[in-house]
C-alpha cells in the first residue's frame, strides 16, 4: 500500500480510507430495510465511519480499549469495525446466538469497558452487559444508541476537525486489530490476538488470486463474529464489490432470489442442504422428467470433469449441455438466484460430492482451509487452478510444509500473535523455528494440492491399535441427503459406532415415515462399509430423534460438531450400541 506511514500504512483503517477514496459508482453497501435492500454509496458510508470513530473517541474509547460487539450481519457491523479499527480500538466480536455464559466469559477474560449491542433485548437477556458500558444499534433503551454516538462525532469533528486524524496516525500496523475467541469444539474458547498486519496481509493475500471483481455483487449472511466473513467483508471493500447483508439464515432464500449475487461465501452446511434438495427432486422425479433429470446430471458430470483436466468439451458435450442446462441446470441454479457464479466454502470440511454436484449445474464451489490462528485462510483453490476433493494450494505469501506425522504447518504475516493472557497455550502451538501447528493432519498430491486427513486431536485409536479418521467416514454419511449429521466413536473401542442425525427439513419436504428414514441411511452406511478398509467400517449405528444442537451446545457457530460434548450427551446411545453388538456376538 501507497500510503504515508503517518496515516496508518498497513492497517483495516487504511484500507478502509483508499477504498473509499477510489469514488467508485457501484453502491458500496445494500442493507436490509424494511423489507427490501437500500443502496449506500462510497461516501455516505465513509462519513458514517469517520462519525462513529470520532464519536466512540468522544465516548471515551482509547487507542487499545477493548469494545465488544454483539449483533447479527448488517451494515451497521461494518460501520463500527471500520470506525474502530480506525481509531486503534480492539474489536471482540461476540456470535449473535453465544450463550449469556459464554458471552459474559469473553467480557470478562478481556476486560471490556464497552459494548456494542444490536438491541435492548441482549441488555436484558445478559446480565453481564449491565456490568460495563453498553451502545444499542437499534430500538428503545435507556443507554446510547449508535446514532447518539455518531452525533457526538459529529459536534465532536465540527469542534475539532483533526481529532479524528489524529488518532488515525497513532495506529500502525502492529497493533492488535482483534481478539478473536476460538469456537471451543474442546474446552473454553481462547482469545487469538491478531494485528492489523495479520488481517491487511491476508486480505491482499485472497486479493491476489482474483477470486472477487469489481463487477462481482457479494451477499454475507455468516456471522461477522466468525473470522471468515469479515475477511470477504475486507475483501470486497478493498476491491470495491458490492456488499448485500442479510441478517438471519431463514432470510437468505428471499435474498438471493432479490439480490441475486454473483459470489455468494458460505459454510459447507449451506451447500450441503441445497445439494441436498436438487439431489432429492431429481431422485423423487418419475417417468420423462426423472429420466431427463438424470441424463441431464451425467452430462454436467461429464463436462466438469473434461474441464478438471483443462480441456473445454467438444461440439457435441456442449450441445447437450446446453439441453440439460434448460432441462434441470438453470432451474438448480435458481435457488441461488440465478446469477450466482462463485461459492466460497470454508469454516468446516466440503463433502466432495457436493462441490462435483455444483459443478454439474455450473457453478464453481471453491474450498478453503484455514484457522483463526492464521487469521483465516491458508490454502484456497483457484477459479482456474483448482481441485476437487481438495483444499487448494497455499496463498500468496504464505509458507505452508508438513511435519513429519503429516501435521500441517503454516508461516507468514498471517500468523497470529498469541492467546491472549497464555504464554504456555501459545508456545504449544508454535514450533521452534517459529512455524504455526495446525492440529490438522493433511496429505499432499503429486502437485502439491492439500488435502485434510482430520484433526490429530479426533484421530481415532481402536482397541486393535487402526488408526481411523472419523471425519471422512462422518462426510460420507451426509452425503445421504437424509443425514444431516453424523458422529463416528471408536477411539479405545474394539470396532466403529456411529450417531447418526436426520435431516429434519429434508425429511418433512419428502413426508419421509421414520421406517423409510432408517432403511435409506442404513442403506447409506452399508455402502459406505463396503467401500472402506475393515478397520473403517460402522458396526452399528443409531438414527437419533432431532439433530445436533447450535443451542445446546453440540455444534459450534461455524457447525463443526463438539464431539466431546455430543459424545457425553449420547453416552447412554453409544453405550447401548456397543452393548447390543456384543450381546449378539
Amino acid at each position: 500500500m501507497s500510503i504515508d506511514t503517518a496515516t496508518g500504512e498497513g492497517t483495516i483503517g487504511a484500507l478502509w480510507r483508499l477504498a473509499c477514496l477510489a469514488a467508485r459508482d457501484d453502491p458500496a453497501f445494500l442493507c436490509q430495510q424494511d423489507g427490501g435492500w437500500a443502496p449506500v454509496g462510497w461516501r455516505e458510508a465513509s462519513d458514517r465511519v469517520n462519525q462513529l470513530g470520532a464519536g466512540f473517541i468522544a465516548s471515551g474509547v482509547a487507542k487499545g480499549d477493548r469494545v465488544a460487539l454483539l449483533a447479527r450481519t448488517r451494515f451497521e457491523w461494518t460501520l463500527c469495525d471500520f470506525a474502530l479499527a480506525s481509531i486503534g480500538a480492539v474489536l471482540v466480536p461476540i456470535y449473535p446466538n453465544a450463550s449469556p455464559a459464554e458471552v459474559e466469559f469473553i467480557l470478562g477474560d478481556c476486560g471490556v469497558t464497552l459494548t456494542v449491542v444490536e438491541t435492548p433485548r441482549q441488555l436484558r437477556r445478559l446480565h453481564k452487559l449491565a456490568l460495563v458500558e453498553a451502545v444499542v444499534m437499534e430500538g428503545e433503551s435507556d443507554r446510547p444508541s449508535l446514532d447518539v454516538v455518531a452525533e457526538r462525532g459529529r459536534a465532536a469533528l465540527a469542534g475539532d476537525p483533526s481529532c479524528l486524524d489524529r488518532r488515525r496516525a497513532q495506529v500502525c500496523a502492529g497493533d492488535v486489530l482483534t481478539y478473536l475467541y476460538t469456537s471451543g469444539t474442546t474446552g473454553r474458547p481462547k482469545a487469538c490476538v491478531l494485528t492489523h498486519r495479520n488481517f491487511t496481509a491476508m486480505t491482499e493475500a485472497v486479493t491476489a488470486m482474483h477470486v472477487v471483481t469489481s463487477d462481482d455483487s457479494l451477499l454475507l449472511f455468516l456471522p461477522l463474529a466468525h473470522n471468515f466473513a469479515r475477511l470477504m467483508q475486507y475483501t470486497a471493500v478493498r476491491e470495491g464489490v458490492t456488499l448485500a447483508y442479510c441478517r438471519d439464515f431463514i432470510g437468505v432464500p428471499k435474498a438471493l432470489d432479490a439480490l441475486r449475487p454473483t459470489v455468494l461465501p458460505g459454510v459447507p452446511r449451506f451447500y450441503e442442504r441445497v445439494a441436498s434438495q436438487v439431489r432429492g427432486e431429481i431422485d423423487a422425479a418419475g417417468g420423462v422428467r426423472g429420466a431427463a433429470a438424470r441424463w441431464s446430471l451425467a452430462v454436467g458430470r461429464r463436462a466438469a470433469a473434461q474441464r478438471d483436466r483443462g480441456s473445454q468439451p467438444g461440439p457435441l458435450l456442449r450441445a447437450k449441455l446446453a439441453a440439460a442446462d434448460r432441462l434441470v441446470f438453470k432451474r438448480a441454479r435458481s435457488r441461488l438466484g440465478g446469477e450466482l457464479r462463485l461459492g466460497v466454502s470454508g469454516g468446516a470440511a466440503l463433502p466432495q460430492h457436493v462441490a462435483e454436484l455444483f459443478d454439474a449445474i455450473g457453478i464453481v464451489l471453491l474450498e478453503g482451509y484455514g484457522l483463526s490462528e492464521a487469521t483465516c485462510a491458508s490454502h484456497f483453490n483457484r477459479p482456474n487452478r483448482r481441485r476437487v476433493g481438495t483444499v487448494g494450494l497455499p496463498l500468496p505469501g504464505i509458507g505452508a510444509r508438513l511435519d513429519v506425522d503429516g501435521e500441517i504447518l503454516i508461516s507468514g504475516d498471517t500468523v497470529f500473535a498469541g492467546y491472549l493472557g497464555d504464554a504456555a497455550a501459545t508456545a504449544s502451538v508454535m514450533t521452534g523455528d517459529g512455524w504455526l501447528r495446525t492440529g490438522d493432519v493433511g496429505e499432499l498430491d503429486d502437485d502439491g494440492f492439500l488435502r485434510i486427513i482430520d484433526r490429530k486431536k479426533d484421530l481415532i485409536v481402536t482397541s486393535g491399535g487402526k488408526n481411523v479418521a472419523p471425519q471422512k467416514l462422518e462426510n460420507a454419511l451426509s452425503a445421504e441427503p437424509l443425514v444431516s449429521q453424523a458422529l463416528v466413536i471408536g477411539d479405545g473401542r474394539p470396532y466403529l459406532v456411529a450417531l447418526i442425525a436426520p435431516d429434519l427439513a429434508e425429511v418433512r419436504r419428502l413426508g419421509a415415515t421414520r421406517d423409510q428414514v432408517e432403511q435409506r441411511i442404513d442403506t447409506a452406511v452399508k455402502r459406505l462399509n463396503r467401500e472402506v478398509g475393515k478397520a473403517e467400517r460402522i458396526a452399528r449405528h443409531m438414527v437419533l430423534d432431532r439433530e445436533f444442537s447450535q443451542e445446546d451446545g453440540e455444534v459450534t457457530a461455524t457447525l463443526k460438531l463438539r464431539r466431546r460434548t455430543c459424545a457425553g450427551r449420547f453416552a447412554a446411545e453409544i453405550d447401548q450400541l456397543y452393548k447390543d453388538r456384543l450381546s449378539s456376538a
